[in-house]
């Protein structure tokens, strides 16, 4: 430990090395987490729909993305869809596909727990008011099941945040690439490890934290 020398993190190697990749991470978040929520939205409604033929193709994408590993999926697209499609992609937008399909499965069954949370009643009032299903998951059921699972959400959001580091393994340029490049080219892979590890740990927690606070005010609204 009295080895460690942290002074080679100067504010130009901060902005000419981790900048770069830390943008690429937030862009990557919050891409996934606005296509994910409004796909894993409709895998919800098709499994609550009732009718077989939307059910098990969204019951059956939602347990196989759910059963592999996120780092599996992100090697699978990277290296086969390019042998289908007949080009590559390139490191960040298979990144982005893959994380927007593969968190969908998760804000799916957030989202689908959310619309079972609202009373059988309302969705009856609705009907009843001559809505449409359309119109009674649109203006009823879909905003306070926003509203129930907005935590909830925002802490998987976190944790896909975290999750944005696994994207090193097909050579995209995120966050932690940032920190392991200004290590290799000043020779300090142990500091800028401990210095992403910090990092992720100060961005991760005071989001916690926020979530909590929001939390508690929904709380008390109710």
């Amino acid at each position: 430990m009295l080895a460690l020398d942290f002074s080679f993190l100067t504010p130009a190697v901060i902005s000419g090395y981790v900048v770069k990749g830390f943008i690429f991470s937030l862009q990557l978040t919050l891409i996934a987490m606005l296509g994910g929520v409004v796909l894993g939205t409709l895998l919800a409604l098709m499994r609550l729909s009732g009718r077989p033929w939307l059910v098990m193709p969204a019951a059956g994408y939602v347990n196989t993305m759910r059963s592999i590993p996120l780092v599996m999926v992100i090697l699978w697209f990277f290296l086969l869809i390019p042998l289908v499609i007949g080009r590559p992609l390139g490191a960040e937008i298979s990144a982005i596909i893959t994380f927007t399909l593969f968190e969908a499965a998760y804000y799916s069954e957030i989202m689908r727990a959310g619309i079972q949370s609202i009373s059988r009643g309302q969705v009856a009032a609705g009907y009843a008011l001559g809505m449409s299903y359309r119109q009674t998951m649109g203006l009823i059921v879909l905003p306070q099941a926003f509203r129930n699972m907005l935590p909830v959400l925002l802490t998987q959001t976190i944790i896909l945040f975290q999750d944005t580091s696994l994207v090193y393994a097909i050579g995209a340029y995120d966050l932690l690439k940032g920190f392991e490049i200004a290590g290799k080219n000043f020779n300090r892979p142990v500091e800028t490890y401990l210095v992403a590890a910090v990092l992720y740990f100060a961005i991760s927690f005071s989001l916690s934290l926020l979530v909590k606070k929001l939390q508690q005010r929904i709380a008390i609204v109710r």
